[in-house]
Formats: structure tokens, C-alpha cells, sequence
């Protein structure tokens, strides 16, 4: 039982290890050998859990993308009225950006690179399907835009990680005051 978690302890330590590199140093300046040594492993300790350096980053950006969206829809429930729903599940993404600062990070890094495989890309879309379910509901209703699911991301959830890259540098503060107006800046640009 202490070799599996030591084993569990070693993948994890390299999981964390780039998320924090690729956060300080991007995709490209990451080597394997500066993963391994971050994570206190030697280099041919990561080819035990990943195939390459791709594997890699892909299983842990499906990783945090589940982490993510776990923390987003844990007190949603889909009998919520539209409206209600989105702002519980906008809430808790705002929470996470705001809480979970270095995985939002390198999730918003990975929405913005090649890196990341197709497949990956489709895997992490699945762990959104609450979310996609909910603004699929609000479109039959009448209550939300009959936009594709990619535009009413990016209106509504995007502006998130601008805040969030802003308050890590110290631009801004979200205060409740700041959060709740975003929220209704984000409703009204999805809203019929």
C-alpha cells in the first residue's frame, strides 16, 4: 500500500511540477528533465506514467479540466431555472479562477496553444456538459441567445481569465461589488 502512494505521490508531484512550469515558462521551455527535477524525480521516472512529453500535457490539462469543472458544478442542479443556474455555475468558475489561480492559469494557456491534441481538446468539452446542457435548455426556452456554444463561451466565461490575469498582477481587485457586475455583464451578452 506505501509503494501505490508513493507511486500516486510521484505522478501528482510531476502533474503539479508543469502546471507550475508551463504557468512560469510556457509549453516550449519546458523540458522533461526540468519537469523531473521540479518533481524531485529522475527523468526516466515520467516515461513510467507518460508516454512523452505530449501525454504529458495532455493528461494533465484533462486533469485539471476535470478538477475544474467539478468545483463549477458541484451545487448546480439542472432543475435550476435557467438564469439561476448559470449564475451558480458562473459563480463557481469565478471562484476557481479567483481560488485555484495556477490551474486556471494553465487551463487558459492550454485554450490558447497547439499543444494540446484534438482529442484532449474533445475530452476536456465532455467535462463541460452540464454547462452545455444547461445553455442548451435556456435556448429551447427562449431564455438564452441561439448562439453556438463557442461564442457563448467566449462571451460569457472567457472575460473570466482576463479578470483573473488582472487581479494576478495586481491591476485589480475583484471585490463581491466587481463580481457581481461582471456576472450581469455576462448574462446580458448571452440573454434574449
Amino acid at each position: 500500500m506505501a509503494a501505490l502512494q508513493k507511486s500516486i505521490d510521484k505522478r501528482n508531484a510531476l502533474i503539479q511540477a508543469t502546471i507550475e512550469l508551463v504557468n512560469n515558462d510556457g509549453f516550449h521551455a519546458t523540458p522533461m528533465s526540468k519537469i523531473a527535477k521540479m518533481a524531485s524525480v529522475s527523468p526516466a521516472t515520467i516515461y513510467l506514467y507518460f508516454d512523452n512529453k505530449q501525454d504529458l500535457v495532455n493528461k494533465t490539462y484533462i486533469e485539471v479540466k476535470a478538477y475544474y469543472t467539478a468545483y463549477a458544478f458541484e451545487t448546480y442542479d439542472e432543475s435550476m431555472p435557467v438564469e439561476v443556474g448559470f449564475e451558480v455555475i458562473w459563480k463557481r468558475i469565478a471562484q476557481f479562477k479567483i481560488k485555484e489561480s495556477a490551474n486556471a492559469l494553465f487551463l487558459a494557456q492550454c485554450d490558447n496553444t497547439p499543444m494540446i491534441d484534438e482529442e484532449s481538446r474533445q475530452e476536456g468539452i465532455k467535462h463541460l456538459q452540464p454547462l452545455l446542457d444547461l445553455w442548451a435548455r435556456g435556448k429551447i426556452e427562449g431564455v438564452i441567445k441561439p448562439l453556438s456554444d463557442y461564442l457563448l463561451y467566449a462571451y460569457a466565461i472567457n472575460p473570466l481569465s482576463f479578470l483573473m490575469m488582472a487581479q494576478n498582477r495586481g491591476s485589480v481587485k475583484l471585490t463581491k461589488l466587481e463580481l457581481d457586475q461582471a456576472f450581469e455583464a455576462a448574462w446580458s451578452s448571452i440573454k434574449v
